[in-house]
Formats: structure tokens, C-alpha cells, sequence
């Protein structure tokens, strides 16, 4: 049994740290725990809760800047953001549906894991959104790296640098971000009757013309028939999903143009706007890998595949034809949400399909644990990338007393 020790603020973090490194006693750090699926198994017995360092200690929307402590909850942040017209533009994930969890998790984890929805092509990554992070490495030690502005830095850009890194380099406890206004319009078209051939290099068409989507998706039949949102208006066979924002005027000019171009592309493409709640919903579940939550694909291992958009259709074909496995293609075909039914060996037919059509990054987001901790879950580094990784390591958390083995054996 895990003992778990929930810090009450800041310095209670450092002391619990400093103690674990001159100790050499490894902490697995959580929030909520909502994504402790995600990664391999924290080799460690004791658990470090961030739980209590929560709450926004500076809102500024006519600068928009926002902190908030690590053990934030990502809902309480977005409420207040949504009082002032304003959003996390790299739209947040909610993995609480794919890993059965309570809730979108913490800020903290979202940065840990550089996390990032649907809107992440158009509007950059979670790490393009940070601004400062107030944290404690693994040697014991408090820091501040970054500040409430962008700017050039020389050296290790900290705060990006520990987006991403999965809580094995130091603990946030205070992280801020920039904020944007959220847009005036929005408008979901659901495109059926697109086959996969066809709606992809239609999306890519889109992705790059003036009208500038913030969401370019493609469904086949079995992934969109697990949709509630798209259930509710019947739809049947593949669906394609596009998303318009901006003002009011220029969304209606923009969405006249969009379907013109996805009628050049099919004349037999039906087309319904989306009511707003249920493209909420819509737009929720793709990109937090919900339709693999569905009953129907329960015990299976869930992969996100970030590919160049062209080699789509090839790496698509390449997994399918590995049978028993399903799809969806989110970010204009650039990434693929592929599940399948647990077998071994599969994970290098996967990352093989990736190598053959032009290279990209596998991550496998949902599995047993006997199998993360056998197969390579993120993708694996090469020897120049790893070396520097492991000095990386070896400067922020020299004991590896932080998350060791969360995303590679041994580190």
C-alpha cells in the first residue's frame, strides 16, 4: 500500500523533497491523480498530494496573465476565466471519460504532461502558453524561472522545459499563463457522408486556407456512432468536424466559404451546424481520446499518434490492417487516436507504421500496467536526445527522487 503524504503548502513541499533526496526515498508526485494511468508506473512507494496548493493567487484579464498554485483544479480556472470572456486558448484535455478518473485534473498535470486539445495546431501548445513557473527541484531547492511576459532567454527556457517532462525534473506550486479572449462566434459543421480518402485531404485544404479553422476532425463510422453529440442528430456512416470561430460577421462570411470548398471536394456532402452545447461536447470528447471509453472498446490499449498530415491515410491503413482495432484523426489528420485490443508485440507495428510514413511520435496513453511497464510508452529517444535528457536529470533531480521511471525504465 502506497503512503501518501499531502503537503499543506510550499514549504511543507520543500522539506518533504529535501528529506526524500538526502534520503535517496523517491515520491510519486499527484494532484488529483486523474493521470496517473498516463506514463509507466512511478517506480516509487510513497506518494507526495499537491491537493492543497490550489487556488488563483493573480487574474490580471486586461493583461492577460493568470496564476494559480499546481494543485489547481482546471474546472476552477476555467470558471473564472469564462466570467471575464476569456479561455486557455491551447484548449485543455479532459482524460477523466478515457481513464475512468474524477474530474479534468489539476494545473499542475496539465503542465507536467504539456498537454494540449483539438486547437493545438491553430493555437499553439500548452508550453507556448507558459509564462513562469515557482517550483522545487529534486535536489530540495526553490525556484522561480520565467515572469509574467514572453521574452528571449539564453540558457535552459525552464518553464517549457518542465512542460512535458511528467514531474521528474522539480514540483511546481505556483505556475502562470497567458490567457486570450474567448472568441465572439462559434460554429461546428458536421459533414457526413465523407469517406476517409476524400475527408482528409479535404481538412488539410482547410487547415491551410484563409478561413482558419480552430478544429479540423474526422471520424469513422464505428468512433462517431460512440459521440453523443453527434448521436443525437442522427448521423450515420463517417463524419467530418470543423470548427469556425472569430467575430460574428466573420464567421458567417468564413462558414459560406467552407462549405463551398467541402462541396468541391464531395457534392454529396451533407452538412448541419451543431447546437453549441452539443459541439462543446463534441470537440470535449475528441480530444480528450473519449470514445475509447465507450463499453465496446473496454480493456483495449489506446495510442496517440502525432504524424506529418499527408501520411495520414497511409499510417492509417497500415494500423487497420493489423485488425481488431478502431480510429479517429483530430488536428487535420496530423494526429491519430488508434485503439486496439491488447496483444503483444502490437506496439512495434505501431511505431513501424510511423517510420514508414515519414516519422512522428507515439505515445501509448492508455494500457495495463504489466504492459507500460514492458513497452516503451513514450516514444524512445535517440542516443544525442537521451544522453542530454539524462543530464537534464542529473541536474534538477540528481537522486531521482522525483517520478523515477514515469516515463522511461531506469530514469
Amino acid at each position: 500500500m502506497t503512503d501518501r503524504f499531502r503537503v499543506r503548502d510550499a514549504s511543507d513541499l520543500q522539506e518533504a523533497i529535501a528529506w526524500a533526496a538526502a534520503e535517496s526515498v523517491p515520491w510519486e508526485i499527484v494532484g488529483r491523480g486523474t493521470k496517473r494511468r498516463l506514463g509507466r508506473p512511478v517506480e516509487a512507494a510513497r506518494m507526495l498530494d499537491l491537493g492543497a496548493l490550489s487556488g488563483i493567487t493573480l487574474y490580471e484579464p486586461d493583461e492577460l496573465v493568470l496564476r494559480a498554485g499546481s494543485g489547481t483544479p482546471i474546472e476552477d480556472i476555467e470558471a473564472a476565466l469564462a466570467r471575464e470572456g476569456q479561455h486557455l486558448a491551447f484548449e485543455p484535455p479532459d482524460f477523466s471519460a478515457l481513464f475512468g478518473a474524477g474530474g479534468a485534473g489539476t494545473l499542475g498535470g496539465l503542465v507536467a504532461g504539456n498537454l494540449s486539445g483539438s486547437r493545438r495546431p491553430m493555437a499553439g501548445s500548452l508550453r507556448d502558453h507558459l509564462l513562469g513557473v515557482e517550483a522545487v527541484s529534486g535536489r530540495g531547492e526553490v525556484f522561480k524561472a520565467g515572469g509574467r511576459v514572453m521574452k528571449n532567454v539564453t540558457g535552459y527556457d525552464i518553464p517549457r522545459l518542465m512542460a512535458g517532462s511528467f514531474g521528474t525534473l522539480a514540483v511546481a506550486t505556483e505556475i502562470t499563463l497567458k490567457v486570450l479572449p474567448r472568441p465572439e462566434a462559434t460554429t461546428t459543421l458536421m459533414l457526413g457522408g465523407i469517406a476517409t480518402a476524400v475527408a482528409l485531404p479535404l481538412l488539410r485544404d482547410l487547415a491551410a486556407s484563409a478561413e482558419e479553422p480552430t478544429g479540423l476532425a474526422h471520424l469513422p463510422q464505428s468512433i462517431a456512432s460512440e459521440i453523443v453529440g453527434l448521436q443525437s442528430l442522427g448521423s450515420k456512416g463517417d463524419v467530418t468536424v470543423v470548427r469556425i470561430e472569430g467575430t460574428t460577421i466573420g464567421v458567417a462570411d468564413r462558414l459560406a466559404r467552407v462549405m463551398a470548398r467541402c462541396r468541391q471536394h464531395d457534392q454529396r456532402t451533407e452538412v448541419a451546424e451543431l447546437p453549441t452545447d452539443a459541439a462543446k461536447h463534441v470537440w470535449r470528447e475528441l480530444g480528450g481520446g473519449a470514445p475509447f471509453a465507450a463499453e465496446s472498446f473496454r480493456g483495449w490499449d489506446v495510442w496517440r499518434l502525432s504524424v506529418v498530415p499527408s501520411e495520414s491515410p497511409a499510417v492509417a491503413a497500415r494500423l487497420m490492417a493489423q485488425g481488431g482495432c478502431a480510429l479517429y484523426f483530430d488536428w487535420a489528420g496530423g494526429l491519430i487516436w488508434f485503439g486496439h485490443s491488447p496483444r503483444r508485440g502490437l506496439h512495434e507495428a505501431v511505431r513501424g507504421a510511423l517510420v514508414a510514413h515519414g516519422g512522428g511520435h507515439a505515445t501509448l496513453f492508455r494500457a495495463s500496467n504489466d504492459t507500460r511497464r514492458q513497452v516503451p510508452v513514450f516514444q524512445p529517444q535517440p542516443d544525442a536526445l537521451a544522453a542530454l535528457s539524462r543530464r537534464i536529470k542529473q541536474a534538477f533531480d540528481p537522486r531521482g527522487v522525483l517520478n523515477p521511471g514515469r516515463m522511461y525504465a531506469g530514469v
